[in-house]
């Protein structure tokens, strides 16, 4: 059928032209946003699941939401050795300088340049525009530990957004990427915000293990989040993810081929696009047979292979790709570590290093305690194709 009106989507973050199986989540977020501007309670969110399973999509569709809603909305992503203050400084300064177009909020918004200028001087962020005339206020967000300057500016900007009739959403990908200082001064802030009734969100995303490392930062954080799981799509909703494009753009599928691709896929998002994609442009059309499914599917695969788990494993030491290819021999996952151990003729003690080095890497996580998983969904499969 013709490319140019293919309407998958397999990119990392791109956003699938129907949105399925999500409609829960997007519904909370609308009712917090709602909920935040009117200056009612409302709970941040923590998005946990694995790679490929759109949680970048759902960051930005709230991001969207909260826009419609009247909420300023900030996006960050959290990259490995990255300091949540620098990664926060621009996003603060561009929310405060909106806010101080507000007559309302006016002296609010010009503490919190002096807080901001006070922030960058003490933790050596390079300042350049309107700060740089700022005076710092002595004792405001000026201690060097992000736990209560960090605070401080959260209060400034949540203080100043309400006076504006506003809201301010910050939206953070890859949050298991954070230090452990960061995190946990991130989850002050926003239960400071939360004490305060002030119209302050947090929407973060990240691996499963976040919510167990939120938890050991700051034991409140659990009633602090919701933790909404985003994981493969239902099969109804898998389908529909599949069969809609193809009905929009006056083409269909049939049940055989549809049931195929949501069963082979296991229901993952990515995949279902990457799939939907090629067959797409595989088939002649205007129907999509099973045949057309089967046919290309070895192509699917060999994209995914070379893609979306390649980039992953050459991110590894030969070390590390002896550890994960002794896991994926073992079937599918969860995993004992002692069972790992044993499979490579180790001592639990002796992997300890490259297992740590490979979580740090987002490619595997402790599941439960003393058992680890695969952060990419059929990843193991993967690494038994490679023999």
């Amino acid at each position: 059928m013709d490319p140019y009106r293919n309407p998958f989507a397999p990119g990392a973050g791109s956003r699938p032209p129907e949105l399925a199986g999500r409609d829960n989540i997007l519904d909370a977020a609308r009712v917090a946003c709602g909920r935040a501007v009117k200056g009612r309670s409302a709970r941040s969110f923590m998005l946990l699941g694995l790679r490929g399973t759109g949680k970048t999509v759902l960051l930005n569709e709230i991001g969207r939401i909260a826009e419609q809603e009247g909420l300023l909305v900030s996006k960050v992503e959290s990259p490995e050795g990255e300091s949540l203050a620098r990664l926060l400084y621009p996003e603060m300064r561009k929310v405060i300088r909106s806010l101080s177009g507000a007559e309302a909020a006016k002296q609010l918004a010009s503490r919190g340049l002096k807080g901001l200028r006070s922030f960058a001087s003490i933790f050596k962020i390079e300042v350049a525009g309107i700060e740089v005339g700022v005076e710092p206020e002595p004792g405001l967000a000026d201690t060097g530990d992000l736990q209560y300057d960090l605070p401080d500016l959260f209060s400034l900007i949540g203080a100043a957004a309400q006076a504006a009739g506003r809201g301010w959403i910050l939206l953070i990908d890859e949050v298991q990427y954070l230090s452990e200082a960061d995190l946990s001064a991130l989850i002050v802030a926003m239960h400071k915000i939360s004490q305060d009734g002030l119209p302050v969100l947090l929407v973060g995303a990240g691996l499963p293990q976040i919510a167990r490392l939120a938890g050991e930062a700051k034991s409140y954080a659990e009633r602090l989040f919701q933790y909404p799981a985003v994981g493969p799509l239902d099969p109804s909703s898998a389908a529909q993810a599949i069969e809609k494009p193809f009905v929009e753009e006056g083409s269909s599928i049939t049940a055989d081929a549809l049931q195929t691709i949501v069963e082979r896929t296991k229901g993952y998002p990515f995949f279902l696009q990457e799939w939907g994609s090629v067959v797409w442009n595989d088939a002649q059309g205007p129907e999509v047979t099973l045949s057309d499914a089967n046919q290309s599917y070895a192509e699917t695969l060999a994209l995914l292979d070379e893609g979306f788990f390649r980039v992953r494993i050459d991110r590894l030491t030969r070390a590390e790709i002896q550890f994960v290819k002794a896991m994926a021999e073992l079937g599918d996952g969860p995993y004992a570590m002692a069972d790992i151990a044993q499979s490579m003729g180790r001592t639990q003690n002796s992997l300890g290093p490259t297992r740590a080095n490979i979580i740090s890497k987002g490619m595997i996580y402790s599941s439960d305690h003393g058992y680890l998983d695969f952060s990419v969904p059929l990843f193991a499969e993967f690494m038994r194709r490679q023999g």
